[in-house]
């Protein structure tokens, strides 16, 4: 069942100025959340998009890319992979390395979940400055998936993290 599309999305997210620290407008999706009908027009929306290219996988990092993610594994008929942080995972994992603005940090994802001949959609809620998705998809095309694209509830395009992107395919819901 598809939610209406007449939903504007926008109107579900909250702006937080100055959290988590002064200067950042934190975009809140958590009224979204909250909708039953915004929820699932999200999911909706995003399935809608991807109709038809015969995704496998949805791959989604840990935390808040778990909560559309499964869902949205279910309405396509795909199977979810967890991509977390160390040490979470309780099977034997392959695992990448990233940088972060003060050190790094790793993502890490079960050795049996992702191989050659699976079609991959990666999912996250924010795209900003583009790291742990780059991170992400490091992670499964070291596998031998075959990545389809790139989806974001939330893009924050005045911090470029599209760029450093290089999916075939880089979709999001809303454009800020």
């Amino acid at each position: 069942m598809t939610a209406p599309a007449t939903i504007d999305l926008r109107e579900y997210i909250r702006n937080i100025p100055d959290f988590p620290k002064p200067g950042i407008q934190f975009k809140d999706i958590t009224p979204l959340l909250s909708s039953p009908q915004a929820f699932r027009s999200a999911i909706d929306q995003v399935a809608d998009h991807f109709k038809g290219r015969d995704i496998d996988v949805i791959a989604a990092a840990e935390a808040r890319g778990f909560i559309f993610g499964a869902p949205l594994a279910m309405v396509m008929g795909a199977g979810f992979v967890p991509i977390r942080k160390p040490g979470k995972l309780p099977y034997a994992t392959i695992a990448q390395e990233y940088q972060l603005e003060y050190g790094s940090d790793r993502l890490e994802v079960h050795s049996d979940a992702l191989g050659k001949g699976h079609k991959v959609l990666l999912l996250d809620d924010v795209l900003a400055t583009g790291g742990t998705m780059k991170a992400c998809i490091d992670l499964v095309e070291s596998t031998g998936a075959q990545l389809v694209a790139c989806a974001f509830v939330i893009e924050l395009s005045f911090l470029g993290g599209r760029a450093k992107l290089s999916p075939p395919e880089v979709f999001s819901l809303i454009t800020y």
